[in-house]
């Protein structure tokens, strides 16, 4: 924010000089009006600032002016923004013949000083009664609405589109920021202006959770109950938002059309499958069997990555079996490591979440994972062994830092070490200060300057303090000095 009143300083200062408002202002942007605002009065000289005689339009005033050749628009924005609430106030009536400087009428409707802000929301009622001005200043009454006094503006602005046919509010619904398009769905969907299919199409196009819901809602609430479910469904269904695919998946059993839920119980999305779930219990079915019946092929090319995940989530601990099948590391083998296996990196990465999910972990088969190519499959195995770090090999985790390791390898290894704590915790993130991989070393760094021996540490560790001496860089000497105290090192 300080960056952007900077901005607006130094806009202001070109108005100062001259320059027209165009030419320092990017118009369409309402946060350029806020900060040409802020800025100048933060940033610009006294001595180059209007004064009210200047704008009131004195004759002596008015051939000094004429003299330094300053146009009348840069000096009446200028004035706009003046530290001064009377020469403020006193701009306000030569604003109404400039239609460029509305957007500062809409910042004044919101100032601090009484007068100010009823003159200028006089001016605003009075120039805001065209529609196309009212939907070119939305943006800048929405962003100023935020604050303390900005109701007005957004009450006026409500009451003036309320008029306008749909057609002359398709730029707000298209508006790249979403509390614009929030504002111009709730007004288009409180008229009615859409039909159904068009609400649900913009549910499912919009990238805004609000409009999502908001359209999605708006859509099923306008069907009718004897049909009219088609036109609606598709669109929500086939929506890349999970909310706006959920909504059309719990409409299915009011459309009568409860079979459709089982194509989303593998949905990639957790919210659809708990929707699907329950729509299919609805009509009767048992998704549990659905998930048991679809997961029971290990190696199945077609397996969906979502319904592992449902199995994991309405299943039972009997059905870890399945999951471990999935990762080629049966119960009765799971020494085998996963490598070569044939499943695909997104069930296997589920399966593991799934057995973690139903609080079913063997260590030994898990750590093989770590090694896995695939890296949301060592992140996944990563989360299952932390709650067991301290019974981890670290040495073999600490040769899974060296340089020549995969990335994914060398974090997960390092987020083991790092849980593991005590000294093992503080040999691995020394060893990784010089690292060429900025992330890690910034890490490792952290996890240095948060380090504090633990009841297994030995006390006055020669290696402690070595290990210490080498992060030198990253403490102060009072604090190096506490963090040796605290290890018994030193006296």
């Amino acid at each position: 924010m300080r960056e952007d009143i900077r901005g607006g300083g130094v806009a202001a200062g070109r108005l100062a000089e001259g320059a027209s408002v165009r030419d320092v202002l990017d118009v369409g942007d309402p946060r350029a009006w806020v900060a040409l605002d802020a800025g100048t009065r933060s940033w610009l000289r006294p001595d180059l600032l209007p004064t009210r005689a200047e704008i009131a339009g004195r004759p002596a005033r008015l051939s000094a002016l004429r003299r330094t050749g300053a146009p009348a628009e840069p000096r009446l924005a200028l004035a706009l923004c003046h530290r001064d609430g009377r020469v403020r106030e006193t701009a306000l009536e030569p604003a109404v013949g400039h239609p460029a400087l509305w957007p500062l009428v809409v910042v004044r409707t919101t100032d601090w000083v009484p007068p100010v802000r009823e003159r200028a929301r006089e001016v605003l009622r009075a120039v805001l009664d065209d529609v196309d001005t009212a939907v070119t200043l939305a943006p800048l009454i929405l962003l100023v609405g935020r604050r303390d006094r900005g109701a007005f503006g957004v009450d006026l602005l409500d009451e003036v589109l309320r008029r306008a046919p749909l057609e002359r509010l398709a730029s707000l619904l298209t508006h790249p920021d979403r509390a614009v398009r929030r504002f111009a769905y709730r007004l288009t969907v409180d008229e009615g202006h859409l039909s159904p299919a068009e609400l649900a199409r913009a549910a499912a196009r919009d990238t805004d959770p609000v409009v999502q819901d908001l359209c999605a809602e708006a859509a099923l609430a306008a069907v009718s109950e004897d049909g009219g479910y088609d036109d609606v469904l598709e669109p929500l269904l086939t929506a890349r938002g999970p909310r706006v695919r959920s909504a059309g998946v719990t409409a299915l059993r009011r459309a009568g059309r409860p079979d459709l839920a089982e194509r989303f119980l593998a949905d990639r999305s957790g919210l659809v499958r708990a929707c699907a779930r329950y729509v299919v219990r609805q009509s009767g079915g048992d998704p549990l069997i659905w998930y048991r019946r679809r997961c029971a092929v290990p190696g199945d090319p077609a397996l969906p990555p979502g319904a592992v995940a449902g199995l994991a989530e309405c299943g039972e601990r009997a059905d870890a079996d399945s999951l471990w099948a999935l990762l080629d590391l049966p119960p009765s083998s799971r020494l085998r490591s996963s490598r070569g296996a044939p499943t695909a990196p997104g069930v296997r990465a589920r399966a593991v979440a799934g057995l973690r999910a139903l609080d079913v972990t063997d260590v030994r088969p898990l750590r093989a994972l770590l090694d896995d190519p695939e890296p949301r499959v060592v992140r996944e195995a990563t989360l299952a062994l932390l709650p067991f770090a301290r019974s981890l090999d670290a040495d073999g985790l600490m040769e899974r830092l060296a340089a020549g390791r995969p990335r994914h390898v060398r974090v997960a290894a390092f987020r083991l070490l790092d849980a593991r704590g005590g000294l093992v915790r503080l040999r691995a993130a020394v060893a990784l200060l010089d690292d060429p991989d900025v992330r890690l070393r910034h890490w490792a760094g952290q996890s240095v300057q948060g380090w504090h021996p633990t009841a297994d540490v030995p006390s006055g560790s020669a290696e402690v303090g070595a290990l210490l001496d080498r992060g030198r860089h990253l403490f102060s000497e009072y604090v190096l000095s506490r963090r040796k105290l605290e290890a018994g090192i030193g006296g």
